[in-house]
């Protein structure tokens, strides 16, 4: 696969960025809300681009879902799970990209034995 064109590392650069920016104009802007969308958002971004710059890392799809998951969690670690706005933000897109980061797994890995073929 090429670098650039997994669509599955863009949506999860997409939904890094959506809770990344969120923290703007969601309310009330409780607990640690802000500052765990904003790092677990950026940490997505970076992992996304880094997946899609070398497309044979399949450690970096479980690097996404890790961070989608931290994301997804994160409403209760920073105790703004009754804030709906950032709590519903994280949520979703926590769970796009532990979807997105699963979901690339099988190209990485096809795209990964493509690069660097068993030596028999």
């Amino acid at each position: 696969m090429k670098r650039w064109t997994r669509w599955q590392d863009w949506v999860a650069v997409a939904a890094g960025l959506y809770a990344a920016l969120a923290s703007i104009w969601t309310t009330p802007r409780t607990g640690a809300s802000m500052s765990l969308m904003i790092i677990f958002g950026v940490l997505m971004i970076a992992a996304g681009l880094w997946s899609l710059a070398a497309p044979g890392m399949v450690s970096m799809e479980w690097i996404i879902a890790l961070f989608g998951a931290l994301l997804f969690v994160s409403p209760w670690m920073g105790v703004y799970m009754h804030s709906m706005g950032p709590a519903w933000t994280s949520w979703i897109c926590g769970g796009v990209g532990v979807v997105a980061g699963l979901w690339a797994l099988a190209p990485a890995e096809k795209t990964h034995h493509t690069m660097h073929p068993a030596h028999a």
